[in-house]
């Protein structure tokens, strides 16, 4: 199959294969660029921001990501009954499955982003690691491709020794990573790895590598156009994280000598000139303490944090992704000059005061900050609801400075200033960590990728909105008659319910989630609602107090449930997967 396209490609209405913050997010690009923007939305989704930026919006049936946001059919087929004539896919979901951009191709659209061939080989991390190589790009030592099981992890960490990293070799987000420094672990995490992989991307191949302890996470931002020019746009720097998953980013990366920024700079220039890429990518780094850089990834799509990178160098990386797909050439020099410095920080609906639990929720109040350099990327609003469907993001606060002391300075106050109430967010953590030396120092950045989980001991309030619940949600679908057509009119379920029993506020339905039960001694009880994904103890073993005894995955992100004493376990829930509510009690230990 072709993965050709004609040179001039029509870019005039985009279907947004996404949605939250990102959707937003193009479809204002779009409206700068003079184009129409075509939103996609899952029941849960019906009334979320995203819906209402867009041009228009076509409804995908379902709820989870497997039946909407994931359904390649689906989206094509919206994107053809829309009359769109190219298809972004933002970050997340799709954005990195060749197959999906393939579809795209061959459905007579343009897809805005690499070409298939770009994807599968940068997006498979063992080709990524051999076309990096062959670049001469930084390398730490790994296997030649996926291992087969946990026997063959162990045998890698026996013969480079510990600790090692265990990665899902599809996909990105941090997730499907499992870090190991104990030989007694490898065969558990190769588990989590594995199931976490297919629960996120569909495939549960991983490989395994050295791990630098105590690195910062750099990346570089690229854009290639078709013409032959690789744009370097400088580095970021992602340290800050829980989980793999990054909270804070800035740009350009503080601390950096002249020969480590050219060396990255090079080398990802070099890197997607090898693969033959085209349009915004990310190349990602590991720098060691003692300065050692390793190349870790390519991401082939618009990253969360590409505005920092947009505050610096005055440039809108959505539009150019337009540019590029559409044949165009690079509107920037290979070699733009950065000015100023910006910071970004992710704003979650999680509580870090309970290891950054997630939770979701109605947000009964999104208050943002203004001022100077303030910019709020945003896929909520005041009386937004987080579903519990879909991963924590709620927006992005980016606060830019013409130097890093300044940026801090002017994100204090942008935090002191933001309000959101109704849900958990990690905002109390973001206050936080701009009182910690490890990260505001002018002389050096002591943080670096587990910073959080070794070093990070400020103490957090727990949030008021743990307990928070999401309204009742579902949709009824009726048929109306409109100046005498038959017109299909979806309502919420709450509403449609009150029409029937006459609008009587007692005729609403009741809460999807009731009020955490009072638990017995003893008891096991889902910290959230998700999916009880696998229990990690036998049904009347005995367990030591902190041992894991479940998984629960919710919001994309696996939550261990430990014991908080010692005995036998009883279980009280069925076969895994299962859904939980949060409070379900799922086992007593007696």
């Amino acid at each position: 199959m072709s993965t050709a396209t004609p040179a001039a490609r029509p870019v005039t209405r985009v279907m947004i294969a996404n949605r939250g913050e990102i959707a937003v997010r193009v479809a204002r690009a779009c409206r700068d660029h003079g184009i129409a923007s075509i939103a996609v939305y899952s029941d849960p989704d019906a009334d979320a921001m995203h819906v209402a930026v867009a041009d228009e919006a076509h409804h995908l049936p379902g709820a989870s990501s497997a039946d909407t946001y994931l359904r390649i059919d689906a989206l094509i087929e919206v994107a053809r009954r829309a009359g769109a004539d190219a298809v972004h896919p933002g970050y997340g979901f799709l954005s990195e499955n060749a197959d999906f951009a393939q579809a795209v191709i061959d459905a007579g659209l343009t897809w805005i982003g690499p070409s298939p061939d770009a994807i599968r080989s940068l997006g498979d991390k063992i080709t990524a690691r051999s076309i990096a190589q062959e670049a001469g790009a930084p390398l730490v030592p790994g296997s030649d491709g996926p291992v087969p099981d946990a026997a063959s992890a162990r045998a890698f960490a026996e013969e480079h020794g510990l600790p090692i990293a265990i990665k899902a070799a599809f996909g990105g987000g941090g997730r499907g990573i499992k870090v190991v420094r104990e030989m007694a672990d490898v065969e558990g995490a190769f588990e989590a790895a594995t199931r976490e992989a297919v629960a996120a991307f569909g495939r549960g191949e991983c490989f395994v590598e050295r791990f630098l302890d105590r690195p910062r996470h750099v990346e570089a931002q690229v854009l290639a156009d078709e013409h032959g020019a690789v744009a370097v746009l400088g580095t970021r720097d992602c340290s800050l994280q829980r989980r793999n998953q990054k909270l804070v980013e800035e740009a350009p990366a503080p601390f950096l000598t002249d020969e480590q920024r050219e060396r990255i700079h090079a080398s990802a220039r070099a890197i997607c000139r090898a693969a033959g890429y085209t349009g915004a990518g990310t190349v990602e780094y590991l720098v060691a303490p003692d300065g050692l850089i390793s190349f870790l990834e390519v991401n082939t799509r618009l990253q969360v944090e590409h505005p920092v990178t947009e505050e610096v160098f005055g440039v809108d990386l959505v539009r150019e992704q337009f540019r590029i797909a559409a044949g165009e050439a690079l509107s920037i020099p290979e070699d733009p000059t950065p000015r100023g410095h910006a910071l970004e920080f992710r704003l979650n609906a999680e509580d870090p005061a309970h290891g950054f639990l997630p939770v979701p929720g109605p947000v009964e109040v999104f208050e943002a900050p203004t001022g100077p350099g303030v910019r709020v990327d945003t896929g909520v609003r005041t009386g937004s609801v987080v579903p519990g469907e879909y991963d924590s993001l709620l927006a992005k606060l980016i606060v830019r400075g013409e130097d890093r002391g300044q940026a801090i300075a002017r994100a204090r106050d942008a935090l002191a200033e933001l309000r959101i109430e109704g849900v958990p967010t990690v905002v109390p953590f973001h206050r936080a960590v701009l009182e910690e030396d490890a990260f505001t120092s002018s002389e050096a950045l002591g943080v670096y990728t587990t910073w959080i989980e070794s070093e990070f001991a400020a103490p957090l309030a727990a949030s008021p909105y743990l307990g928070a619940t999401v309204p009742a949600g579902g949709r009824t679908t009726v048929t109306v008659e409109l100046d005498g057509r038959a017109v299909r009119l979806g309502l919420p379920a709450d509403l449609h319910a009150a029409l029937l029993g006459g609008g009587g506020a007692g005729t609403a339905s009741a809460p999807a989630e009731a009020d955490a039960p009072a638990e017995e001694e003893g008891a096991v009880v889902s910290p959230v609602t998700g999916t009880l994904a696998s229990w990690k103890a036998e049904d009347g073993a005995r367990v030591a107090e902190g041992d894991t005894i479940a998984i629960v995955e919710a919001m994309k992100m696996e939550t261990p449930i430990r014991a908080a004493r010692a005995g036998r376990l009883e279980r009280a829930a069925g076969p895994t997967p299962a859904s939980v509510t949060r409070g379900q009690v799922i086992g007593t230990i007696r």
